[in-house]
């Protein structure tokens, strides 16, 4: 066998691993780099989940902005003199047809 058929071989056995006098350096890296992909892993999950929450949130935004709009609309409505003039005549209530007059108040020493 050639060199390279051998040396694609064994590390396809796994000899790298148990063999080798520097197996033990080996498995250092192998462990560090699981590690690493584990804090990856975790990290992109964490990121998933803010991106969800800020989402929602947004929804939420949208809906109590359109619902204060609403809520504004129907108290212009209910402020206009046509409004209040209906509402007064139900009561029976009338504007008054004299104007009102100034009332002058002096005080003396």
């Amino acid at each position: 066998m050639s060199k390279v058929k051998k040396g694609v071989y064994s590390f396809l056995r796994g000899s790298f691993l148990t063999d080798d006098e520097s197996a033990f350096k080996n498995w250092r890296i192998i462990i560090f780099v699981v590690a690493l992909l584990l804090i990856m892993i975790s990290s992109a999950h964490s990121a998933d989940k803010k991106v969800i929450k800020i989402s929602e949130l947004n929804k939420k935004k949208r809906e109590l902005r359109a619902e204060y709009v609403d809520t504004g609309t129907i108290l212009m409505r209910m402020k206009m003199e046509s409004n209040i003039r209906e509402q007064a005549k139900t009561r029976g209530l009338q504007p008054s047809e004299i104007p009102p007059k100034k009332i002058k108040v002096t005080i003396k020493d």
